[in-house]
């Protein structure tokens, strides 16, 4: 394992670019950041907020979920962790365009039926002019969101809400066929899948229905984000007690469990030749480690 990007505030969102680096969101750096092969980095553009998932479209601009701040910096020891919610700091959950040439931010959603977003977490472009993306929500005090996976279309003009409701719901991801959805719920420690009927719409369950639920940890784990690789197989971010890559086959069994050497492993992208290299964010101690992988990854759409 080699790690690059060293000193990233609490990175998310890997997108790796063809020219070998690696865009990440900074959480608590509240920027996009660029990150060379050699390790070296450089801000693409500043993203006040939480921006916390990432995806570059086919015209090179980048689709930012954005939390509004909805976690507090914790440096417990060098380990950096996501705390409390602070109300003072929130600015509001929103979806939004960067322009990673100019640096200028678009605000395309902040609600959905008269609901506001509340800390957008992670997306998934569908390769159909939309994606879907996870609403994490807010627990403060006594009280917790319940909240939803929607679908958008990546020009602003339409938003949907596609499972509601989730507890939690963190990374996303689609089957290589693009007929299944997966997301993660972070706390219930579960992986969902749901049948894919038209884009933004899925097939319908009934509350006591066991077939959309992928996986669910037997150990105390916490889920983040995810990936589908191109054997299908579903590997999600699990953080803690030892944190690394669950991997999942299309059929829910554990293929294998990848360390990562932090706690905090809250996402993955493929890349390199063949797409056979893992880029992992290990957001407690501020990079990003390069593994060689298993299976071939899946290419993402833009």
């Amino acid at each position: 394992m080699q790690t690059i990007g060293a000193g990233v505030k609490f990175p998310e969102g890997p997108v790796w670019c063809d020219d070998g680096s690696v865009l990440v969101v900074e959480m608590f750096g509240e920027r996009i950041t660029r990150i060379m092969p050699d390790g070296s980095t450089s801000v693409v553009a500043n993203v006040p907020g939480g921006p916390n998932g990432l995806a570059e479209c086919a015209d090179s601009s980048l689709i930012v979920c954005n939390n509004g701040g909805s976690f507090t910096p914790i440096d417990l020891g060098g380990l950096m962790l996501p705390g409390p919610f602070d109300p003072t700091r929130y600015t509001g959950g929103r979806i939004e365009r960067v322009d990673p040439k100019t640096g200028a931010i678009t605000r395309l959603y902040d609600c959905c039926d008269g609901h506001q977003l509340r800390g957008p977490n992670d997306l998934v472009l569908d390769g159909k002019g939309g994606f879907y993306f996870t609403d994490h929500g807010i627990r403060h005090d006594r009280s917790g969101d319940r909240t939803s996976i929607y679908y958008a279309k990546l020009d602003g003009s339409h938003i949907n809400e596609v499972v509601f409701p989730v507890e939690a719901a963190n990374g996303i991801g689609l089957s290589p066929d693009g007929t299944k959805l997966y997301f993660a719920e972070t706390h219930a420690a579960r992986v969902w899948v749901r049948d894919i009927v038209e884009p933004g719409i899925v097939a319908p369950v009934t509350p006591f229905d066991t077939h959309h639920l992928l996986w669910a940890s037997p150990k105390l784990v916490y889920l983040d984000s995810l990936a589908v690789d191109g054997d299908g197989n579903v590997c999600v971010a699990t953080i803690a007690p030892v944190g690394g890559i669950t991997v999942l086959s299309p059929s829910g069994e554990v293929v294998r469990f990848v360390e990562s050497g932090d706690v905090m492993t809250t996402n993955i992208c493929f890349g390199g030749p063949g797409l056979r290299t893992a880029y992992i964010t290990r957001s407690g101690l501020g990079d990003v480690a390069v593994v060689p992988w298993a299976s071939a990854g899946l290419a993402l759409h833009r």
